[in-house]
């Protein structure tokens, strides 16, 4: 399984890198709903998946409307739009849930998965929209990616080698305490190599607090994956990329170091 991770990785990166480092914000927008729908589309197959009777295209179809429309909003920084669409989101979810709740009485859950959703995935995606639009966005959206992609190396190979002791058993067996050090000092070792390489600019305490909080978020963000997948009883988001299962699974580290790594260049960080 690992080679196959490590092909797909070699054949996506090279075009991610243009689209980061040269792709115009139209073209990044458009990559970043793309992915929105596709993790959206895996979201509501993990999510939905125990529900009978199996909830209907209006749920999912809405959810993927709204999901480019958040998109779109935050990309014309039009927020006060993005607000009326969330609103709109919520409204119309409620009178898909009340018609529901005539033959079903799962609709209060379906609307709160629903809603849920909405936050999850495009909100936490748009982040790299605004970080790629700010100063040195570019640079600052690669080095997120790429301290967050070591991390996970990290963590797999160290947990693989070395782990013995469970990280959080009841959501993800596999995971090991030696894997999240592992996967933290890659964080941070990478982190640094980034820095010396392409980012001379950036001070060594902002480098050394960036790494590591965009790590240890990612790292819960991929154990929240985990607690839909387990409770649904799926293994995989989906098989979309060959060695890594779905979007989702290759990026919930990603929707959660977003926003983090957005506020710390945005605001905390000198």
């Amino acid at each position: 399984m690992h080679w196959k991770r490590w092909i797909t990785a070699l054949i996506i990166i090279p075009p991610l890198l243009l689209l980061i480092l040269k792709g115009s914000p139209v073209l990044f927008t458009i990559a970043v709903a793309i992915v929105s729908i596709l993790s959206q589309w895996e979201y509501c197959r993990i999510v939905y998946h125990n529900h009978t009777p199996a909830v209907g295209a209006a749920f999912t179809g809405w959810a993927y409307i709204s999901t480019l429309l958040c998109i779109m909003a935050v990309h014309y920084r039009h927020f006060e739009a993005l607000m009326g669409v969330l609103a709109l989101h919520l409204i119309v979810t409620a009178i898909f849930a009340v018609r529901r709740y005539s033959t079903c009485q799962d609709a209060p859950i379906v609307a709160v998965k629903q809603i849920g959703g909405m936050v999850y995935i495009p909100i936490m995606y748009a982040f790299l929209i605004l970080m790629r639009a700010g100063e040195n966005g570019p640079l600052w959206v690669l080095f997120l990616f790429w301290v967050v992609a070591w991390g996970d190396t990290g963590a797999l190979y160290a947990g693989t080698y070395m782990g013995r002791h469970k990280l959080c058993p009841a959501v993800s067996p596999n995971k090991t305490i030696e894997g999240a050090v592992g996967g933290l000092a890659a964080n941070l070792l990478s982190g640094w190599i980034f820095k010396l390489l392409f980012f001379s600019s950036m001070g060594g305490m902002t480098c050394t607090v960036f790494a590591l909080a965009v790590g240890a978020v990612g790292q819960f963000g991929d154990l929240f994956e985990s607690v839909f997948k387990r409770a649904s009883g799926i293994k995989d988001s989906s098989q979309l990329i060959p060695g890594h299962g779905g979007f989702l699974d290759r990026l919930d580290a990603i929707l959660f170091a977003a926003p983090v790594g957005f506020f710390l260049k945005e605001y905390l960080l000198p």
